[in-house]
């Protein structure tokens, strides 16, 4: 980066933290920590609902998954914006009007102290994962910029999210968030329009509407019901439904975003702004994916994405062949290009492209095995596998996008993935110290005691994070693998909060049994079969209604208060 775009990112994040440590100088004790003392409106609480979701993942994973997929994946969130209206209706009351810190505190007054510990133990293992995955993203951010390994950026980046959560809490988290959303919205619409002003002289969006038509990239809708498809309008609608349910109605770093809202009815509403701009704000990310596509088509794309493991091959005794590989690879595009602009020129001029599309398709082919090989080298010089989609669009932002700009977007990033991070963090504390720690250890401690536990527990779920975080570059698509490790969990959870909710005679057994049996049933499938990871939220949900429903009292169940869930 040059120093431009150093000044940028540095005003810019300075700009952002002293902002929220200003704000969260208006908490008041434990309280004040995880629920900022029950204070905030809509507009901030909606934007931080939408950042946690939408972390240095969004940027990073999504792009690369529609560079590899086209925008497919947007089937993933059509169920979100139903989902969102249902917790309004269920979901959102029987939090707000409870007043719990933690979504599990409510289940130990509807049932029993077991199903509150089970619920946020499996919590704390799903959200403890999935923290390390946000903290992984930004990291290859950073070493692709710097050179640096992703162990030493990974870990400065834990150093700085850590502290920066300890010392600010649910305010500053929150306020945080709405800074880094607005940047995001204009950081999307600047990546695109720099991305046309990179393309060649001539090329308009017409042409790059054409050239993605050809591939099949804007293919956004699949009608098949074949359960192992991950990503259909099925799926979707149905999978994805359950999966949002199960993220914003039971996970504790959404649940404690709502619980902040000064009444039910700001609750409320900031659920029905994701309603209707979540959506939208993925299709424009998933564009800059197919956009990079189409871009790659006219400049030569590396054939390796992650300039530190290239450079790593390269001194390796493989540098011979992967020499070679670069070679073929050059040849290759060189084709491809030339064969890209005769079909636009034959477009334009009437005639018919069909047998430069075919021609096209043949070198498509042909650059996709040697991107293979590449990634077999690799991983043979690496020891271990690395899926190269994650580096598409931060190698992107390297090479073509001018200085200034490029400090934005990536301060842009940063943000996104410490924004998540620290929301990630303050939900597992307040996990940990309620459901946990003041219910089970020390029930009778002070508010100045628990401040200090929720601190060091902050600290301790941080260092898991880092240590995750490590692994999280085996895992593939960053975008899947957030929600892959999600969707073991959620389903679960939600059958759980539906039972409380809904059916009025289900018992503390059939919660807790019916818990641990759907778990099983998800592991079994999940081990077993071929079925894709977004039914796994459906099974899990309906194994926990099935046993609830079948162990349920003869006698409507009165909803039940221990003297202890208070804590």
């Amino acid at each position: 980066m040059s120093g431009l775009d150093w000044l940028v990112f540095a005003v810019y994040f300075g700009a952002v933290v002293a902002f929220a440590w200003r704000q969260s100088r208006k908490n008041r004790g434990v309280e004040g920590f995880f629920l900022a003392n029950r204070r905030l409106g809509w507009g901030a609480i909606g934007l931080s609902v939408m950042a946690t979701q939408a972390s240095a993942i969004t940027y990073i994973g999504t792009t690369g998954q529609a560079f590899d997929d086209g925008m497919e994946f947007v089937q993933f969130y059509l169920g979100q914006p139903i989902a969102m209206v249902i917790l309004c209706v269920v979901f959102v009351p029987f939090f707000y009007r409870s007043k719990v810190f933690t979504a599990y505190e409510y289940l130990e007054r509807r049932f029993d102290p077991r199903t509150r510990s089970l619920t946020s133990f499996l919590f704390l293992v799903s959200r403890g994962l999935s923290a390390g995955i946000v903290l992984y993203a930004p990291a290859i951010v950073l070493s692709v910029i710097m050179g640096w390994d992703e162990r030493v950026t990974i870990l400065v980046m834990g150093l700085i999210t850590v502290a920066y959560t300890i010392m600010g809490g649910i305010t500053a988290v929150i306020w945080t968030d709405v800074l880094q959303m607005i940047v995001m919205f204009a950081g999307i619409g600047i990546a695109i329009a720099v991305l046309f002003s990179t393309l060649p002289e001539g090329v308009g969006v017409g042409d790059v509407a054409y050239i993605g038509g050809i591939h099949e990239m804007w293919r956004s809708i699949d009608l098949s019901w074949d359960p192992t498809n991950r990503y259909t309008l099925w799926s979707g609608l149905i999978g994805g439904l359950f999966l949002a349910l199960g993220y914003f109605g039971t996970d504790q770093s959404q649940v404690q975003r709502y619980l902040t809202a000064s009444s039910l009815r700001q609750s409320r509403l900031s659920l029905i702004f994701n309603a209707f701009v979540k959506v939208p704000m993925q299709v424009f990310i998933l564009a800059i994916g197919v956009l990079l596509y189409v871009f790659y088509h006219f400049e030569r794309p590396p054939l390796v994405f992650n300039s530190a493991e290239a450079a790593m091959v390269r001194e390796s005794p493989r540098a011979g062949a992967f020499a070679e590989l670069e070679a073929e690879h050059e040849r290759t595009h060189e084709l491809r290009r030339e064969s890209t602009l005769a079909v636009l020129e034959a477009r334009r001029s009437g005639e018919d492209p069909a047998a430069l599309q075919r021609r096209i398709a043949g070198f498509d082919d042909e650059l996709e095995r040697l991107r293979e090989a590449s990634k077999s080298l690799v991983s043979e010089v690496r020891g271990s596998s690395s899926n190269d989609v994650n580096y598409v669009f931060p190698s992107y932002l390297i090479s073509y996008v001018p200085a200034g700009i490029l400090g934005l977007l990536i301060a842009v990033i940063f943000a996104a993935a410490m924004s998540s991070l620290d929301s990630e963090l303050t939900a597992l504390s307040s996990a940990t110290v309620i459901d946990f720690y003041r219910r089970h250890v020390k029930p009778e401690g002070t508010d100045a005691h628990y401040l200090l536990v929720s601190r060091l527990a902050t600290l301790g779920w941080g260092g898991f994070a880092v240590l995750f975080a490590l692994y999280a570059g085996q895992l593939g698509s960053l975008v899947e693998a957030v929600n892959e490790v999600g969707s073991i969990f959620y389903g679960a959870l939600l059958g759980v909060f539906l039972l409380a909710f809904l059916v009025k005679r289900a018992t503390a057994a059939g919660a807790f049994y019916g818990l641990i049996s759907a778990m099983l049933a998800v592991l079994a499938v999940s081990r077993f079969t071929e079925i894709a990871w977004l039914w796994y939220n459906v099974v899990g949900t309906l194994a926990v209604l099935a046993v609830g429903l079948a162990l349920r009292s003869r006698e409507p169940q009165a909803p039940r208060r221990s003297a202890a869930s208070a804590g």
